[in-house]
């Protein structure tokens, strides 16, 4: 049996602590209460639950254990305790997506992503806080997850929860959401590893929407090895929705070590408009490594990414206000102001308004598509302010260079769909985490996961953790 204690055990990566469990050398039972006793002591100050489903955890751990001691293994995820962002549809836990009009909402059924996982063996931990209806700002009658590396920096929008709960082993997985960098914000600011597929890749049955044509689900690790594991689960066709791909699923855990070193797309004239010192340094540095992988680093113009992020925001409102339809403005005192501008600002667009959008939108995924067809990866900052922090971004809808900053490298990536991973690259003077983000073309999953596991082999930053909040 293993040595490893309870302390020990929380900062395994996945496909450590699923090995342990396979082999028998942890039981499902010993890890799930681990991390049940972890989320105990740090839930106080960190806030990433909004649900912990501990009594059902442990009868799914135990149901893991009993396979596997008739010798029937599920895959990599059999026993390894995960937990889900509560947009995503629980039979047996409230869902609230952020809200409160929503907090007592029990449904009857999981979503495909959740049914996908539990079909998988995973055990499910609870739900993950998220700001309100999955945008920018959190409730003002809910709490807000804590950047387990520094309580006075930022910990990401929606996905906060499920960046907080990855970062501070209290979660061996989570899944998040990115309508305009939701993933890849919380990821970048707590220091994980998130995956964005390709729009349509995997299901959004039973998910909360705040954009249907921008949303996407994905998962957030530790590794880019890890990602690939849960997105082999998720992903896929769903018949209940009809907007998922019937593009094939390949292997992506057997697809980490590709047989060419990619070619690698930068733009400088971007980087030095919209993004801060820190953040240019890091970029300059996650250049050096790859070039010392053997990749080629190539110059090139980007569309206009500042232009699609600017109307990413009409075109989100426009589909929130739709998704909030049947209580807005009805409920309208019941919702929080971050939310509620941005419906307000889709109700006073209008069809001619929204026809220019979609038709801008095509024209910047031609675009973007041209650009992918002379690369294989797009290289961006995760976000392009170097972890800020709270007070900073109390001014993001307010100061339009900050605005830009952030939305530039992830809100056009959703408009056009492309997938992409953020890995941590790097840490500030005060010992916070920066990202980067590795941008592929439609359905170039095993591309991306490919370069961020390349990146991880000879970097540490995705193996560093921070400080003990349970303290």
């Amino acid at each position: 049996m293993t040595t490893l204690t309870n302390s020990e055990i929380p900062f395994l990566e996945l496909h450590e602590v699923s090995a342990l469990i396979r082999t028998r050398q942890l039981s499902s039972r010993e890890v799930t209460e681990a991390m049940l006793e972890r989320i105990d002591r740090c839930e106080p100050r960190l806030q990433a639950y909004a649900t912990i489903m501990a009594d059902s955890a442990l009868a799914e751990a135990d149901r893991a254990d009993a396979l596997l001691a008739r010798g029937h293994w599920l895959g990599d995820l059999h026993g390894v305790p995960i937990a889900v962002k509560d947009l995503a549809n629980t039979h047996d836990a409230p869902t609230g997506a952020g809200t409160t009009i929503y907090a007592d909402f029990r449904p009857d059924f999981d979503a495909t992503v959740v049914a996908r996982l539990r079909t998988a063996g995973a055990v499910i931990l609870g739900k993950l806080r998220l700001t309100e209806g999955a945008f920018t700002g959190h409730h003002p009658d809910l709490l807000t997850p804590v950047n387990p590396w520094d309580a006075d920096t930022w910990s990401g929008v929606s996905s906060s929860g499920s960046g907080v709960a990855t970062a501070a082993g209290l979660c061996f997985a989570s899944l998040g959401s990115d309508t305009g960098g939701s993933i890849r914000l919380p990821s970048s600011a707590n220091g994980v590893t998130g995956l964005k597929p390709t729009w349509g890749r995997v299901s959004r049955y039973g998910i909360f929407g705040l954009a249907p044509s921008l949303d996407h689900i994905g998962p957030m690790t530790r590794s880019a090895r890890d990602a690939a594991i849960v997105l082999q689960a998720i992903a896929g066709r769903d018949p209940a929705d009809p907007t998922s791909s019937l593009e094939p699923v390949p292997d992506y855990p057997q697809r980490l070590n590709p047989d060419r070193a990619p070619v690698v797309g930068f733009d400088r004239r971007l980087a030095e408009t919209h993004f801060d010192g820190a953040t240019y340094a890091m970029l300059d540095d996650t250049i050096a490594t790859i070039i010392g992988l053997g990749w080629r680093v190539l110059d090139v113009e980007t569309p206009d990414l500042e232009a699609a992020a600017q109307e990413w925001t009409a075109l989100c409102g426009i589909e929130t206000a739709g998704v909030h339809s049947e209580t807005y403005p009805a409920r309208a005192a019941e919702f929080g102001p971050d939310l509620s501008g941005l419906i307000e600002i889709g109700r006073g667009l209008s069809a001619v308004d929204y026809h220019r959008l979609l038709e801008s939108r095509r024209a910047f995924t031609g675009e973007m598509r041209a650009l992918m067809a002379d690369i294989d990866l797009l290289l961006l900052p995760g976000i392009g302010v170097a972890s800020p922090t709270i007070a900073q971004m109390a001014d993001l809808g307010s100061d339009p260079e900050l605005f830009a900053a952030v939305t530039v490298p992830t809100a056009p990536i959703d408009s056009c769909g492309m997938p992409s991973i953020t890995l941590p690259a790097g840490f500030t003077d005060r010992g916070t985490p920066l990202a980067a983000q590795f941008v592929g073309g439609d359905f170039a999953e095993p591309a991306v996961l490919a370069a961020g596991h390349a990146f991880q082999q000879v970097t540490d930053f995705h193996t560093r953790h921070p400080a003990d909040f349970s303290d």
